[in-house]
């Protein structure tokens, strides 16, 4: 059995998990911005909870309250504001639920909802009003998902998303991508996570050992918006995903007062590739309920890639995409 030369160290991914800050004023207080008159009149969302760990929150420049990290979890009291533009299900997915937690849109290719929660709740979210509750993850449906993917024998490829996939713990996940991989059409499984980035202690040895030894290619596609996402320990974790040999993409979302700058954009796509990640998708945000001040124009968004061209090398450049919600067309380059 092959094995990756690694020191076994005790997993604290769940304990920081445990440790989540769950009220935008406790964060506001720890970032010196209780007073901030923007956040004085600040609303509860009960539709869509708040939720950011502490490793995350470390990343975060205090008394600013335009911190790029702050503002993709911060309440906003124009998450209340109604648009006839910004629906429930902006991607088209739930038509496309075959079965508790399967999604089959394209005609390759299946999407699991491995686990229906996430580590951070970020605000721009387009799975806000997911019906999770009728899409648990859980063996008794990723069972009955796993035999439809071994009778449809056009898919070649499995993507495990949530919530998030990687909220699953070790032996779970051991278990599950033992059995996709025992499918012998099924030649890629793609994990779309953004765990390891708010708290990279989830890159665990164990979870190293199940990629490294996987039969499957596995590409393990991160979700980093900004530069300064990415630190000390975000970088050691990424070293150790490469090592288990997985091929590592990166997409990102254009946000409005985040990131749609192209020097930002430019360190951004500098400083994956520096930790042996590919720049892979920028899209334009799926307008999810609640979302609109996020929203950067298509016409500005082309402004902005017009000018990262010049920037950086052409296989640094993300591609800049419109999800359609099509079956056909999954994403339109813009």
């Amino acid at each position: 059995m092959k094995k990756i030369n690694s020191v076994i160290k005790k997993d604290n991914w769940l304990h920081e998990l445990s440790n989540s800050i769950t009220h935008p004023k406790e964060l506001l207080k720890i970032l010196n911005l209780e007073n901030h008159i923007q956040y004085s009149t600040l609303k509860k969302n009960k539709k869509f909870s708040f939720r950011v760990p502490y490793s995350f929150i470390a990343r975060m420049k205090k008394n600013d309250p335009k911190d790029p990290l702050f503002l993709q979890v911060i309440n906003n009291n124009q998450e209340f504001l109604k648009s006839s533009e910004y629906i429930k299900d902006p991607t088209k997915e739930i038509k496309n639920i075959i079965l508790p937690g399967l999604i089959h849109k394209y005609h390759d290719r299946v999407l699991l909802i491995v686990k229906t929660n996430c580590a951070i709740h970020c605000r721009y979210c387009f799975r806000k009003y997911f019906p999770y509750e009728i899409n648990q993850g859980g063996k008794k449906n990723w069972m009955q998902a796993l035999e439809y993917i071994k009778n449809k024998k056009e898919l070649n490829e499995v993507i495990l998303s949530g919530g998030d996939p990687l909220m699953a713990k070790d032996h779970e996940l051991i278990w599950l991508i033992k059995l996709i991989s025992s499918i012998n059409h099924i030649k890629r499984l793609r994990i779309h996570t953004r765990l390891p980035v708010v708290i990279p202690s989830r890159i665990t040895f164990d979870l190293c050992q199940i990629f490294f030894q996987s039969r499957i290619k596995i590409i393990l596609v991160t979700h980093i918006n900004h530069p300064q996402e990415i630190n000390k320990e975000l970088s050691k974790s990424l070293f150790k995903l490469k090592k288990s040999g997985a091929i590592l993409l990166n997409q990102s979302v254009l946000l409005k007062n985040i990131n749609d700058n192209p020097i930002i954009l430019a360190k951004l796509s500098n400083i994956l590739f520096e930790n042996n990640v590919l720049p892979y998708y920028l899209h334009i945000l799926d307008k999810a309920i609640g979302t609109k001040h996020f929203l950067v124009s298509n016409k500005k968004a082309k402004v902005i890639m017009k000018n990262l061209m010049k920037m950086i090398s052409g296989y640094l450049v993300p591609r800049l995409v419109y999800d359609t919600g099509s079956k056909d067309n999954k994403s339109i380059i813009i």
